[in-house]
């Protein structure tokens, strides 16, 4: 981490100013800074002490930058570990910025196309319509007239990311390791989570590729529209896609007024969201009114697939048995669900069941299509935080997404109902997995791993005695304190040693003291006085040191 002690110590500076100095002590920060002779200044402002303290957090991650808003936006979709006070505080987190002039941005676009931009462009607006902390967007035309926008992302942004991704990896490994019932929410996960969203908003190619593969998905779909790629124009700093001209969904009234169907606009924009997640395996992670515009015939035009979530065929089979027993109200069914997302988490089950049935029971009395999912999705993943469970992290982006969705729609369509769309799309999913075919394929591949588990055993086995004969075996044990409880014996050890030589030193100079001849120095023995000089320093040290350990 020495590359990055700059970055550090603007992080331990930022986080003391809004009274976390504890964390920063506990995870050791403070003595790597001082070690390398940054000095951290330790006062808080009485004001913002006063700050309640999701507010404190908000504030400091929107000083640290895009990174740590990134990160808030993803906590922010943690309502299986955050109350509703800690979400409304994430939720505030926006990287909206100043924009970089064009002319910063130019340079490199000329070196990329090798020429210069009124080669390639017809005409570019070199003022932003949308600047946020990793990229900023432009209007332009192409030299065949079309209409183009391109996506520009902002010059040195990537080595800042590089180092604040490479930090938070340490420390969400330092606080697994010294805090462990905070493995519990994986934190090590959710940075891993925050670096591949980061590195996907940031590689725009990668952007663009998505978008080729959502309007693959929607080909045959005239009711949705997905931006066109200018291949030709793209690259990893750069994503120039077709200009969808039509009514921002932020401007309900502007859509209303130009005769649109809103409540066939909610309808479309739902079922495009719910085909994504239950049939294609792979959505759309933020559908917020500013990543659509309405188009011409009630056509809904869906933007900006820089945030995508990607689903296993496994994640998808479970995401619909639990939608299903949602609208089912099956508690048996959404217990099978939880406990199988919990992993090896410790499960008070009986209690756990007991949380759901009251959950349920709360619902039983209102009409399937009144219940509105994303009320019912915090209701889940409260009863989990009670149950000190967490929904895994690929997962919390959809449901996310689903409650976004779900509020949309009812700026759309005051009787919007998700419900109304969700159920056949999970129908339809239950039918596929049990028709003839699906049947077939999953037979024949547990046979096949049958088949190959049955002919690998003797093979296994065989290596099993031959290591045993050798005396080979091995077992590994993840005991994650371990090194730390190591280090401590070192530390005790060391002072214990520096104790004990202390000590020989005042005994062994009190008897140099009593012996006549030698050196002296204001009339004592001189190198008793150096012996007792030593000692006295010896002393200090070990005092300041177990001083230390204590506040540790």
């Amino acid at each position: 981490m020495v590359r990055d002690l700059p970055r550090l110590h603007e992080i331990a500076s930022v986080l003391i100013r809004y009274g976390w100095g504890d964390v920063v002590r506990v995870l050791g920060l403070a003595k790597m800074l001082e070690r390398a002779g940054k000095l951290l200044h330790w006062r808080v402002s009485d004001e913002l002490t006063k700050l309640d303290l999701p507010v404190r957090i908000r504030m400091a991650m929107t000083d640290l930058g895009p990174t740590f808003v990134k990160l808030g936006q993803i906590l922010a979709t943690r309502v299986d570990v955050f109350p509703p006070s800690w979400i409304a505080e994430f939720e505030q987190l926006h990287s909206n910025v100043p924009p970089v002039p064009f002319e910063a941005l130019r340079p490199a676009l000329e070196a990329k196309y090798g020429l210069p931009l009124e080669a390639v462009f017809d005409a570019i607006e070199t003022i932003p319509f949308a600047a946020a902390s990793i990229a900023q967007v432009h209007r332009a035309r192409l030299k065949d007239g079309s209409p183009v926008v391109l996506k520009l992302r902002r010059p040195d942004i990537v080595p800042k990311v590089d180092a604040d991704l490479r930090i938070l990896t340490h420390l969400a490994r330092l606080i697994e390791s010294e805090m462990p019932e905070s493995r519990r929410y994986r934190p090590v996960q959710i940075v891993g989570q925050l670096r591949h969203s980061l590195m996907n908003e940031m590689d725009l190619a990668k952007e663009a590729r998505n978008l080729v593969v959502f309007a693959r998905d929607f080909k045959d779909d005239d009711t949705v529209v997905i931006p066109r790629v200018y291949w030709d124009y793209c690259g990893e700093m750069v994503n120039v896609q077709q200009e969808l001209q039509g009514i921002p969904a932020t401007d309900l009234s502007a859509a209303a007024a130009a005769g649109m169907d809103m409540k066939l606009l909610a309808a479309r924009g739902a079922d495009a969201v719910l085909k994504m997640i239950l049939l294609h395996g792979h959505y759309h992670a933020d559908p917020h009114p500013g990543n659509v515009i309405f188009l011409e015939g009630s056509r809904v035009g869906i933007l900006d697939f820089g945030m995508v979530g990607r689903l296993t065929e496994t994640r998808r089979g479970q995401i619909t048995d639990f939608l299903g027993a949602l609208i089912k109200k099956d508690e048996q069914a959404l217990l099978n669900v939880l406990t199988l997302w919990a992993g090896d988490a410790e499960i008070d089950e009986d209690k756990l069941a007991f949380d759901l049935t009251d959950l349920i029971f709360s619902y039983d009395d209102l009409p399937l299509r009144e219940i509105r999912i994303g009320p019912l999705l915090s209701d889940v993943t409260a009863v989990l935080r009670e149950n000190n469970l967490a929904v895994p992290p690929d997962l919390t982006l959809l449901f996310k997404a689903l409650i976004t969705l779900e509020g949309f729609g009812h700026q759309l369509d005051p009787n919007f109902h998700m419900v109304d769309h969700l159920e056949p799309f999970v129908l339809e999913v239950m039918e596929a997995r049990y028709s003839p075919g699906a049947l077939y394929l999953r037979a024949r591949r547990g046979l096949r791993e049958i088949g190959e588990m049955v002919t690998g055993l003797p093979r296994d086995l065989a290596r099993l005695l031959r290591q045993a004969r050798r005396g080979h075996i091995r077992i590994d044990l993840d005991l994650k304190r371990l090194d730390h409880f190591g280090q401590q014996v070192n530390h005790a050890a060391n002072r214990l040693t520096m104790g004990v030589l202390t000590a020989s030193l005042v005994v062994g100079s009190s008897i140099i003291m009593t012996v006549q001849g030698g050196p002296e120095l204001f009339g004592l023995p001189l190198f008793g006085l150096l012996g007792f000089l030593i000692a006295f320093f010896n002393s200090i040290g070990i005092l300041w040191s177990i001083w230390r350990s204590g506040r540790e």
